[in-house]
């Protein structure tokens, strides 16, 4: 735009009213009506271009108001932005935190689960039942109260060591033994046919003693489950070696498409066609004794085989009080002088009559001077 400086046209300065029109000719007076005419025609080509810069000036400052407000509203919707991202990561944040305690908590609750569900597999004789292998048995005895199920009848079987030159003897009646200690020592009369040759009879003397034994008064037997081991049992008569069967068991569960693994151990359980295969790892025990049974390919057949539980017992606590057999009497002080069937029959001859205070003999194990020999005492049923 031009300056008005520029545009306006310079008049020579009046200096009174009788300079405006001093004696001229009328086409002086024409020439200055012309002037005047485009000074005139001047001033209004310069209001136009005012007015035009006005109305552009005021077009740009309407165009930087909005300007202004298009970056002010941007301003305030990326602060907005970055106070919802900021939300958004202290929420995901919080979000990952809190997962992490229901994750925990989670195991917590899994962990304490299964503790609940060994707990009751302890504590449910039923329940235990149901993971046993199954054995086919023959009950025969007492039926008993429904409050004694969960105590443990105990038989004990005593081992005795019984030295040489004596003679353990059980009487059918308690009163006859305890005759025969109270007497202490006897005089047993020995005549054998020709065994003795120089003397038709002779006499040995023994001394008659009470057998105490310890019998156990107490007995704690804890239960551990092994979480790598499984026992497998209703195994086929194959008439195979029993190497061979573990081989072919090892096989199949050592494959995991078989729900198996790594096998560290396999072996017979003693007197019992049940096997224990313990893994390597942990974690494959669990969901093979989960299903209860499998089906597995042995040679050219498939059996379906029990899985169990492996469970093992140690004796934690064991007390004992003293006992006092009271049928059997400890003969001791035999000297060899028959041999062992000969003495046994001439023993159990003299305890028996009733003149010499004896009575019907049960039971008679005599061991001969020179040797050792061990006595089993069992629950007296009588």
């Amino acid at each position: 735009m031009e300056s008005p400086e520029v545009s306006f046209v310079q008049l020579p300065p009046i200096e009174g009213p009788e300079d405006a029109f001093p004696e001229a000719t009328p086409e002086q007076v024409r020439q200055e009506i012309e002037r005047c005419q485009q000074l005139c025609s001047a001033l209004e080509q310069d209001s136009v271009k005012l007015q035009m810069a006005k109305e552009a000036a005021e077009q740009r400052a309407r165009e930087l108001r909005k300007e202004r407000e298009f970056l002010h509203k941007n301003f305030e919707q990326q602060m907005s932005l970055n106070r919802v991202e900021e939300t958004t990561c202290q929420a995901g944040a919080f979000l990952a935190e809190e997962n992490n305690r229901l994750r925990l908590e989670k195991q917590v609750l899994q962990k304490k689960l299964e503790e609940g569900r060994k707990k009751v597999l302890w504590e449910d004789p039923l329940t235990m039942l149901r993971t046993l292998p199954e054995k086919k048995m023959v009950f025969k005895g007492l039926v008993t109260h429904k409050e004694d199920m969960n105590k443990l009848m105990l038989t004990p079987w005593i081992y005795y060591p019984l030295l040489g030159g004596s003679a353990l003897i059980t009487f059918e009646k308690a009163e006859v033994a305890q005759r025969i200690i109270m007497v202490k020592e006897h005089v047993v009369e020995l005549s054998y046919g020709e065994e003795l040759e120089d003397l038709d009879q002779c006499r040995v003397r023994v001394q008659a003693a009470p057998v105490d034994i310890l019998l156990p008064s107490a007995l704690e037997i804890g239960l551990s489950r092994s979480s790598r081991s499984i026992l497998v049992s209703d195994l086929p008569s194959l008439g195979i070696p029993e190497e061979a069967l573990l081989d072919k068991l090892e096989l199949f569960f050592s494959k995991r498409k078989n729900g198996g693994g790594e096998v560290e151990s396999r072996e017979f359980l003693d007197n019992s066609s049940q096997v224990v295969l313990t893994f390597v790892q942990d974690g494959v025990a669990e969901p093979l004794i989960a299903k209860g049974h499998i089906e597995v390919l042995i040679g050219k057949g498939k059996y379906e085989l029990k899985i169990s539980p492996c469970i093992s017992g140690d004796i934690t606590n064991l007390q004992f009080q003293p006992s006092r057999c009271p049928r059997t009497v400890l003969l001791s002080g035999i000297p060899d002088v028959l041999g062992e069937d000969p003495m046994r029959d001439t023993l159990e001859i003299h305890f028996q009559k009733t003149s010499r205070g004896g009575g019907e003999v049960d039971a008679l194990a005599y061991v001969p001077a020179g040797r050792q020999g061990v006595a089993v005492f069992v629950e007296d049923a009588g």
